[in-house]
Formats: structure tokens, sequence, C-alpha cells
């Protein structure tokens, strides 16, 4: 089983998570595409889904699916999405394809965020990829500065603007000892929108496409 096959295999186990009725909250990137493709065969049992992204709620019309704002539907059933990290405590780093933001607030409005990756995304420790760090785009020196001295290279993404006009700084060699703690830290630098820690609100399960088939991490 290749990588691409695991991601495809967690994101199908999420589908068994859906019951009818529901409005299913999507996340955005390659293994969140995978469970969009996947729920063409329920959308006749479903009442829509609640997109974090402007890609995703455009992949999801193109299958024929009832794509409503969060703010029509309020709290959320179920949410799923992939991660660029994921540890042994479901807290992940989000964000390699620019939604976190949007990502973040669907999670939090979610009863069950269900987390799915391939074994390759699984790490002891988060911190290896660049951290994500959606900016105000006239902050931005202020904000690199910021994180400068908080240990952490950041480089502007170049090229992308978010679905909210903001830039991304992606941070590399930031110590994250206590990722709750440094997401609050850094969502307090002014400028800053959103950051991809996902500690304060991590995963209610981890569903781990791997060689020998699909792990559930709770």
């Amino acid at each position: 089983m290749n990588r691409e096959d695991m991601k495809r295999a967690a994101a199908l186990a999420a589908l068994d998570y859906i019951k009818p009725g529901m409005i299913v909250g999507v996340g955005t990137g390659s293994t969140a595409n995978y469970f969009i493709d996947g729920l063409v065969g329920l959308k006749d049992r479903i009442a829509g889904a609640v997109a974090s992204s402007a890609a995703s709620a455009e992949r999801l019309e193109q299958h024929g699916i009832t794509v409503l704002e969060l703010n029509e539907v309020g709290l959320l059933p179920i949410y799923a999405d992939g991660a660029d990290e994921a540890d042994a405590s479901l807290r992940l780093i989000k964000g390699g394809g620019g939604s976190l933001t949007r990502e973040k607030i669907v999670a939090a409005a979610s009863r069950k965020f269900i987390c799915i990756v391939d074994e390759t995304k699984q790490v002891e420790a988060l911190g290896a990829v660049p951290l994500p760090v959606e900016v105000i785009p006239m902050a931005r020196r202020y904000v690199s500065d910021a994180l400068t001295a908080l240990g952490g290279r950041p480089a502007v993404r170049k090229g992308f603007v978010t679905d909210n006009g903001n830039l991304i700084l992606d941070v590399s060699n930031l110590p994250i000892i206590d990722p709750a703690q440094m997401e609050a830290e850094l969502d307090h630098i002014p400028g800053v929108v959103c950051n991809g820690l996902f500690a304060r609100r991590p995963a209610d399960m981890v569903l781990v496409g791997t060689s020998s088939g699909v792990q559930t991490l709770t």
C-alpha cells in the first residue's frame, strides 16, 4: 500500500462515523479530498456540508453536495480533516494548505473532530515541519520579528494569499515544548490571525492509514 492508498483508506474510514441527516464539516487538502470524494456515495443521506476553504467548497459543489455556511448551521456533529503532523496526544500541526484559520474555526464548532492521516504524519513531538502562522499583511515584519525572538525562522509563503486575504509565515526551528502554551502565546502576538497548532482543541480521534490497514487513535 503506497502513501496515496494509505491516505485514501484513512479518509474512507471516516465515512463510517457519518449518520443520516448530518451536516458534515469538511477540511482541506489532499487527504480531505479523498473524504470529499467518498461523500458522493452518501450525498442523498446527509443534509449538507460546511467547507473550511473555497477549494473544498468548490469540490463539494462539483460532486452535487450542498454547501452550507457555518453561520447558518451553528454546532456541527462531525468534522473530518487531515494534518501535517499528529502526536500521540492527538495534537496536530495543520495549515500546509493555508486554510488553518477556517479549519480551526470549523474544528472548534464541531462535537467530534476526526483527523485522517497516513502513517508518515505520526510524530513523537510536534515541530519537524514548519508551523504555518496566518498574519495580517501590515503586521508581517512585526510578527516575523516576534517569531524570531521566540527562536523560530519565519519565511513568507511566496505567491500565496489565504481565503481571508492574509499572508502565511512558515516558521521553522520553533521550539514547541508545550504545544498548548505555544499556541496561546502565538495567538497573542498582535497581527497574528491564527497559527497551525491544534493543541488546545486537539482531534478527538485520529485515523491512521498504514501499510497494514487503518489504525484508530483516541
